[in-house]
C-alpha cells in the first residue's frame, strides 16, 4: 500500500491507508464482527483477507457477500471455498488444498513412505486438507492407517496421539497450526516416542518448528505454498531487514493487496462493483508483466489504458473459480533448520 501510494499514479493521486482487523483463524463469530466494523466504521473499499478458511468462508458469507466488497485471501485453502458462492467477489492468491494434496501425496510417494497417521485439526482447513490429501494417496497406492481430527489449542494431546500411535505409520501427517494443536501433537508424539518423523502441510509451516523443537524434526518434511520466480527474490529485496520476506504467505499477502489495487486502477474506480471483474483481468496475459517493487509501472500502464500480467511475487496465475492455479516450496527439516529441496 506504501509502495502505491508513493507512486502517485494510484486513480489520479489518491493515497491508500492500511485498517487491520483480527479475524482470529478459529473464531467464525470474532471474524465477523470484526470485519463489520471494517466496512461500517472504517469504510473500507477491499479486504486483504481473511487468513485462515473458515474464518474466511464466514466473513464472506456475513459481511462481504452482503455490503458486495470485494477480498483476496492469501492463505485460506480450503477445496470448499472454490465452489462457494461469491457474486465474483472472492478471490485468493493462494491455490486450493485439492492441489495441495495430490503434491504431499507425491512428496510422500518420492519418499518411500506407503504408509501414514494423518490428524487434522477440527474445522473447515483441517478436514478438508484431510480428505484431499487422503483421496490422492490412496490413490496412488498409499495407505492411511487412520484419520483422525483434534481441537486446536488444547493442554494434552496424549490421548490423541495414543489412538495414533496405535494405529501405527511410518510418518504422521500433520493438517493443523505451527501455533496451536499441530504443535502439541508433534510434542506428545515425540515425548512419547509414538513417532518421530513427521510431514507438515503449510498450516504447519513456520520459523517457531525451529524454536520450539530444533533438530527433534531432523529429518521431516513438509511443503508450503512457494516459487523461485523472480518475483520472489524481488519481494524479499524490496522488503530488507524489515520482516522475513520468505516466511508462509508473504508474497501471496504482497500479491493479493497489489491485485486489489490493479483491479481498481484498471476500472478508474475503488467501488468494488466496478473493480471486481477487473481482478482476473490483470492478474492474467496479454500484457507486460508486472513483479513486486513495480506497482508504479503497472499503475501507469492502467492509466493510459494499456495492458498488465501481474505476476508479482508468488507467480500468481488466477484460475477458474479466481484461485491461484499453485506451486509449492518442498522443505526437509536438518540440523534444526528447514531446507527447502525443491520447488513443484
Amino acid at each position: 500500500m506504501a509502495e502505491v501510494t508513493e507512486s502517485g499514479a494510484f486513480l489520479g493521486g489518491k493515497t491508500v491507508s492500511s485498517v487491520r482487523a483480527d479475524s482470529t483463524c478459529v473464531d467464525a463469530a470474532a471474524a465477523t464482527a470484526a470485519a463489520e466494523r471494517l466496512i461500517t466504521s472504517d469504510g473500507i473499499s477491499g479486504l486483504m483477507g481473511a487468513d485462515c478458511s473458515g474464518v474466511t468462508g464466514a466473513v464472506l458469507a456475513n459481511v462481504a457477500l452482503p455490503n458486495g466488497l470485494v477480498m483476496i485471501s492469501p492463505s485460506a485453502t480450503s477445496p470448499g471455498l472454490s465452489t462457494v458462492e461469491d457474486n465474483g467477489l472472492f478471490f485468493r492468491t493462494s491455490p486450493s488444498d485439492a492441489r495441495q494434496g495430490v503434491v504431499m501425496s507425491e512428496v510422500l510417494m518420492e519418499l518411500g513412505t506407503k504408509e501414514v497417521a494423518l490428524t487434522y485439526v477440527n474445522n473447515d482447513y483441517g478436514k478438508g486438507l484431510a480428505d484431499a490429501f487422503e483421496a490422492a494417496f490412496t490413490s496412488m497406492g498409499g495407505n492411511v492407517t487412520i484419520s483422525a481430527p483434534h481441537e486446536d489449542d488444547k493442554a494434552d494431546y496424549s490421548a490423541e496421539v495414543a489412538a495414533l500411535a496405535a494405529a501405527g505409520g511410518e510418518r504422521l501427517v500433520v493438517a493443523g497450526y505451527n501455533t496451536g494443536g499441530g504443535a502439541g501433537i508433534i510434542r506428545a508424539s515425540l515425548d512419547s516416542g509414538a513417532f518421530d518423523l513427521f510431514h507438515l502441510p503449510d498450516g504447519m509451516i513456520g520459523k517457531s518448528l525451529e524454536t520450539n523443537f530444533g533438530s527433534e524434526l531432523d529429518g521431516s518434511t513438509g511443503q508450503v505454498p512457494g516459487t523461485d520466480s523472480p518475483g520472489s527474490a524481488q519481494l524479499v529485496n524490496l522488503i530488507g531487514d524489515a520482516f522475513d520476506g520468505t516466511g508462509s504467505y508473504v508474497a501471496e499477502s504482497y500479491d493479493a493487496a497489489a491485485l486489489i489495487m490493479l483491479a481498481m486502477q484498471a476500472a478508474g474506480s475503488d467501488n468494488p462493483a466496478d473493480y471486481k471483474g477487473k481482478v482476473m483481468d490483470v492478474a492474467s496475459a496479454p500484457g507486460e508483466k508486472i513483479y513486486p517493487g513495480e506497482l508504479a509501472k503497472g499503475l501507469e500502464i492502467l492509466a493510459n489504458g494499456g495492458d498488465i500480467d501481474y505476476v508479482g511475487a508468488s507467480a500468481v496465475e488466477l484460475i477458474g473459480p479466481g484461485e491461484s492455479s499453485g506451486s509449492y516450496r518442498q522443505i526437509v527439516f536438518e540440523g534444526g533448520k528447514m531446507t527447502t529441496v525443491k520447488y513443484r
